[in-house]
């Protein structure tokens, strides 16, 4: 997996675990915050971070968050505060903008302002909690190993190939396990050998993280 760079502003509960978990992954992650105890905090851990006040476009600009291949926005509960850093994110040029929202009005303003990603992270997981607490033995993570990838990947060059003409158990290693035509928004899970892939289709794919390195679509 190709190492990114990361920024997330606010260093909070989530934003920190966040930040930490991707720089388990490898990756580079630069936060920002204006809490001291914060920076405190991360600054062992991340790969920089910097005290400062996001909502000034000055000094998004001056740190080069929009540079990043990724920007998380994570500031609590203060949608005013989340709104103006997106905006000024995008107006800078900020390539992928993920952003906590607090609320269904929240959402409709920051797609509006053209922001990329947005999650409710306490939403995910009250759902995963509610299918853990009435399905029985339901496996809500299943842990696959160091170096073992579920990805999706665009049809290109395959269109018009079927999964059985690819092989790709034998030639790559890899397992498809769900499609979802271009023309749907729902994965199929256990694809049949003959279906025709189209230009656009996304195959959903595991395999060790080697083997992608291989495929060429």
């Amino acid at each position: 997996m190709a190492k990114v760079e990361i920024g997330i502003i606010g260093l909070g509960k989530f934003g920190f675990y966040l930040a930490k978990s991707l720089i388990n992954l490898g990756h580079n992650v630069v936060g920002l915050d204006n809490k001291t105890e914060r920076i405190k905090r991360a600054q062992d851990l991340l790969t920089q971070v910097y005290e400062g006040d996001a909502t000034d476009k000055a000094t998004l600009s001056q740190l080069g968050f929009a540079d990043f291949n990724h920007v998380v926005i994570s500031v609590g509960h203060s949608m005013e505060a989340s709104i103006l850093i997106a905006l000024y994110l995008k107006e800078l040029g900020a390539k992928d903008v993920w952003c906590k929202a607090i609320s269904d009005e929240h959402e409709q303003v920051l797609r509006k302002i053209g922001v990329d990603h947005v999650i409710f992270p306490e939403r995910f997981a009250a759902e995963q909690l509610a299918r853990s607490l009435v399905v029985p033995g339901l496996i809500d993570y299943l842990p696959m190993g160091r170096g073992v990838l579920l990805k999706e990947l665009v049809i290109d060059k395959w269109a018009g190939k079927t999964l059985r003409e690819l092989d790709l158990t034998n030639k790559y290693g890899v397992q498809a396990i769900a499609i979802k035509s271009k023309d749907n928004n729902e994965y199929t899970f256990v694809p049949k050998a003959n279906y025709k892939l189209q230009k656009g289709d996304v195959l959903a794919i595991v395999g060790q993280e080697t083997s992608f390195m291989k495929l060429n679509n």
